[in-house]
């Protein structure tokens, strides 16, 4: 049976990607790395690819940020229930707390909720415009 290994989001601008998550949700960088080659591009399917890679750890789960060269076409949903739409769920311990402490700039899709299976959510998204959903553990 597979195990995870990674839940992997490419961005445009691996720094400011990296700056987001360590900052605003305190994950470490454990690996950086950049990836080409014959065999890379092969993998990828995309001619002359080239990657940078930042692995985060987020208590256990590995978040893979890639910037590619050659970047592609935005691919992201605009909204949650889109087919195709993807988001990362993140835990925090108090979301309240969490949310206040957000820095300005970040994009909140509204402000904590109590859902009706009484689980406290509230998506905020990442500079690329990725949705990130924290939940309250």
């Amino acid at each position: 049976m597979p195990t995870a290994h990674h839940v992997g989001i490419t961005v445009t601008d691996l720094e400011r990607a990296v700056e987001f998550y360590t900052e605003v949700f305190d994950l470490s960088v454990v690996a950086d790395f950049s990836v080409g080659g014959e065999a890379f591009e092969i993998g990828v399917d995309v001619p002359d690819a080239t990657g940078n890679f930042a692995h985060l750890d987020a208590d256990g789960i590995r978040v893979e940020l890639v910037e590619y060269d050659p970047q592609g076409d935005p691919a992201h949903a605009d909204r949650v229930h889109q087919p195709g739409a993807k988001h990362l769920g993140l835990a925090v311990e108090n979301l309240d707390d969490f949310y206040r402490a957000l820095p300005e700039q970040v994009e909140t899709l509204s402000e904590p909720q109590t859902t009706e299976s009484g689980t406290r959510i509230c998506f905020v998204r990442d500079p690329e415009g990725n949705l990130i959903e924290v939940l309250e553990t």
